[in-house]
């Protein structure tokens, strides 16, 4: 990897440029219908299943579910997110 990327601002772009669904919910149907380019879970996601899709990257955040909400400038917590769409995001590096 040449360069460190910065988690945030990846995920801040990929938000605001592209698309991206919240919840475990989603992101289990986005998974399904072969929609999904990546998924990120916090460090205490309740779903067994998102952290070990075989057929989509998954980055699991080093913070947990409310750390993550407020990293997405959500004002509820988010234990899983899928990139539909990257946008202008490099996220999909990571």
């Amino acid at each position: 990897m040449s360069e460190e990327i910065d988690i945030s601002k990846a995920l801040k772009a990929a938000i605001s440029t592209g698309k991206v669904e919240f919840g475990v919910d989603q992101t289990e149907k986005a998974v399904k219908a072969g929609k999904a380019q990546m998924i990120v879970v916090s460090s205490n996601c309740p779903a067994e299943a998102l952290v070990k899709a075989k057929d989509v990257k998954v980055h699991v955040y080093s913070g947990n579910n409310m750390e993550l909400g407020a990293l997405c400038g959500k004002p509820f917590s988010v234990s899983a997110l899928v990139i539909l769409d990257k946008g202008t995001s490099n996220i999909l590096n990571l």
